[in-house]
């Protein structure tokens, strides 16, 4: 009666036979590299044939051996449990098959009661009755629960060896089969002591069912297991971290348009990232990052601990205390957190893990030599208790600090904005700020070639010879202080062409260049580039933009240089290509803006053409000369930029084929040091990264003079103002500046050579059209 009334009511097995689980999102490489997973399960369904023999028969070993035997129902499992139960007094045993399992996770819930084992036994025997052996056990190893959101051994094969199912070993198999029994306590990343205990019964379940040789048994036994975490080196683990920076900003971009339905949806995200440059780009920002703080003083032991004494002669107390340690002060990658347990100027010794201390000599302790003194007393000291970071350098330990200051990367393709590599800091783990996409910074002087844009479609050339005297704007002109902008160095000339001006970065170059070209024009030519015009000064102050005084981001910084570098396109910067959903139908797929199609053109080709050659010139013979030096190859150009007081060190440089941009500088601005510039401080992050990545982009020459554009020499002409009707002079010839001359601050503006005055000269020329020009 009671089977007759409970059967019909029982669940349709439509959620088995229409298997549809909730899959995470997965954000890829544009290589097919896994970046991250988003959702509140890590699944991998597998088809029953892709799964390996291995992690079959270690699940039966420890499940149900007589699975393919049995109808659903193992009845001497279950007369055993009934058996103990009685014994016991209490429901403490129960006698699940792998179909039973099956039923439970689709349809029931884990109580232990009577009725649910009633409902439990009749559901199995309607699965059995439905689905073939190879349908229910496909189910089983791809739905079970295996902890840490880990759902069917796919994921979790991933989740503690960093490995695909189809590369696991015995010993990893039977590591994983142990888990279902108590997915919270047999799980290896939370006591990997109980789960090879648990590992060594399946293995002898397998040996006793002849599922494997005693070899194989022997083999697994010695194995020793690596369980995937932040210090394993595995290529696949350390690029998901590296990578997610580029997997969290495609998640944010996603959830823009999906909202909370993105996670379980099994989307499928495939980034413009290229695998490879990416680990380069990391370590890039990372060298460079950890190669200032070497060459700054060592503030100190990252904290200062009440380390009882002798506690490292007690294993268990001690590893409890560092445990605790590293939990609080994480390793970041190849910075390894140690305590300190005792320390002199000459010799220091440290421990990670019980039992197994270190000692640091010699020149393991020169970068915190200033902390190692006889009788330490303040925090800044090393001591007893000290927590330390050290580094392997060169096969040796070395102490260093935690970095304080910040870094980013950023490197696309300017034929159509594709990213190819971005780091927006030194460690993610340490906070998801990106850098790249969301640090507005004050950019100095890579800022300067926007502005010598301007200046050569307002009429200037190459050769324009500009005043380089001190220029001064007095407190009633300004409104406020009075303003007295230096060069760098405070070193000044008569005057500088144009050309040497930016090969030399000249403060009082730019200055003049931009009062020329005036601040309605210059806003406007700005955002051509994907500048935000009120990020940057008002007019009533807008000649502080000459030297970077805005705010841009890395990103932006990287598209507004691919404009150079294609011959005055503008490109999106992108960085998802196409997104597919879990059977690969392709759902989404970027349709970039291209640099060739004249409706994104940003500036007249001409213009263009003469900045990319200016800016080869930079990298060839000017403060960025050290990249041509070492790359050698004639393609780059580049410009170096230091903020006022060295709060930021920039350097942008680019082929015709990638872009990248480099940043150091403090999240809250502060001075990097004296001396510390953008060729110092962040051109080598962008060397290291292309000597890796443009060895295999061909060198592009430079290409044919646009139509209108004619040189002479090193100087270059548009025919609207060829030589002799072109601006030969600005701010010189008797009308140069010095301190306190004159209340407006420049030299009145005068065309030399065709006895024209500029503005007239000016109001005859717009490149793109349109009503005439003013000043």
């Amino acid at each position: 009666m009671a089977i007759g009334l409970t059967w019909p009511n029982l669940p349709d097995l439509q959620a088995m036979t229409d298997y549809r689980p909730r899959i995470p999102l997965r954000i890829y490489s544009e290589d097919k590299v896994l970046l991250a997973e988003y959702g509140e399960e890590r699944r991998n369904v597998m088809r029953f044939n892709e799964i390996p023999d291995v992690m079959k028969l270690a699940v039966l070993a420890a499940e149900d051996d007589n699975f393919y035997k049995h109808n659903g129902v193992d009845w001497s499992g279950v007369g055993r449990a009934v058996l103990a139960n009685i014994t016991s007094g209490a429901k403490a045993q129960g006698a699940s098959t792998i179909t039973m399992q099956v039923a439970r996770n689709f349809y029931l819930s884990s109580e232990k009661s009577f009725i649910r084992k009633f409902y439990e036994l009749l559901l199995t025997y309607k699965i059995e009755d439905t689905l073939t052996k190879d349908q229910i056990l496909e189910l089983y190893l791809n739905q079970i629960y295996l902890g840490h959101r880990a759902y069917g051994f796919a994921a979790a094969a991933r989740t503690y060896f960093g490995v695909p199912l189809s590369k696991v070993s015995i010993a990893q198999a039977a590591i994983l089969a142990g888990v279902p029994k108590a997915p919270s306590r047999f799980n290896p990343k939370t006591n990997l002591k109980r789960a090879i205990e648990r590992q060594h019964y399946v293995l002898g379940r397998m040996l006793k069912l002849n599922y494997i040789s005693q070899a194989q048994y022997d083999e697994a036994m010695n194995e020793k297991i690596q369980v995937k975490s932040r210090d394993n080196n595995a290529a696949e683990t350390q690029f998901a971290l590296h990578g997610q920076y580029v997997s969290e900003l495609a998640r944010q971009l996603m959830y823009n348009i999906y909202k909370d339905n993105v996670y379980g949806r099994g989307l499928n995200v495939y980034t413009t990232v290229n695998s490879k440059d990416q680990e380069i780009a990391y370590k890039a920002v990372r060298d460079g990052i950890l190669t200032y703080t070497r060459r700054k003083p060592y503030p100190g032991p990252a904290a200062q601990l009440e380390l009882p004494s002798g506690l490292e002669q007690n294993q268990e107390k001690m590893e409890e205390f560092l445990d605790k340690v590293k939990t609080d002060y994480p390793d970041s990658n190849d910075l390894h957190t140690y305590l300190v347990l005792s320390a002199s100027p000459s010799k220091v010794v440290a421990i990670r893990d019980a039992g197994h201390p270190i000692e640091l000599t010699g020149t393991s302790l020169n970068n915190a030599k200033r902390a190692l003194v006889a009788k330490p007393s303040t925090k800044r000291h090393i001591m007893r208790g000290s927590v330390i970071y050290l580094q392997k350098v060169k096969d040796s330990w070395t102490i260093i600090n935690m970095p304080e200051v910040e870094g980013a990367f950023v490197a696309l393709d300017p034929t159509d904005g594709a990213i190819k590599s971005m780091i927006g800091g030194f460690d993610f783990n340490r906070g998801d700020f990106n850098r790249v996409t969301q640090a507005w910074r004050q950019p100095g002087s890579t800022f300067k070639p926007f502005i010598y844009a301007a200046g050569l479609e307002r009429g200037l050339t190459p050769e324009t010879n500009i005043s380089d005297q001190p220029f001064y704007l007095s407190a009633a002109k300004t409104g406020s202080k009075p303003w007295t902008p230096k060069n760098y160095g405070n070193s000044y000339t008569y005057s500088q062409t144009l050309r040497q001006g930016l090969y030399k970065s000249k403060n009082m170059i730019s200055i003049r260049i931009l009062e020329a070209v005036g601040p309605d024009f210059a806003t406007e030519f700005i955002e051509r580039f994907g500048f935000d015009p009120a990020r940057h000064p008002p007019k009533g102050a807008y000649l502080t933009m000459a030297l970077g005084a805005g705010s841009v981001t890395p990103l932006q910084m990287a598209s507004a240089y691919a404009v150079f570098a294609n011959g005055g396109y503008r490109v999106n910067p992108y960085i998802i290509n196409y997104v597919t959903d879990p059977n690969g139908t392709v759902l989404m797929k970027s349709q970039p803006v291209k640099a060739g199609d004249e409706a994104n053109r940003a500036i007249d080709p001409r213009t263009a053409y003469i900045m990319d050659d200016l800016l080869r010139g930079v990298a060839r013979n000017g403060t960025a000369a050290r990249t041509q030096a070492t790359l050698k190859r004639p393609d780059i150009g580049g410009k170096t930029g230091t903020t006022n007081q060295s709060f930021d060190a920039w350097f942008a440089g680019y082929t015709p084929k990638m872009v990248g941009v480099a940043w150091l500088g403090f999240d809250q601005p502060r001075s990097l040091g004296d001396r510390e510039t953008g060729g110092g401080a962040a051109m080598p992050i962008w060397l290291d990264y292309m000597a890796s990545v443009l060895p295999s982009i061909p060198v592009t020459k430079q290409g044919p003079l646009p139509q209108g554009l004619v040189k002479a020499g090193d100087n270059f002409y548009y025919t609207e103002f060829p030589a002799g009707q072109a601006i030969a002079n600005l701010g010189v010839g008797g009308s140069g500046y010095a301190p306190g001359t004159e209340e407006t601050g420049a030299a009145k503006p005068a065309a030399q050579g065709s006895g024209d005055a500029i503005g007239k000269l000016i109001e005859s020329f717009n490149p793109l059209g349109g009503p005439p020009i003013r000043f």
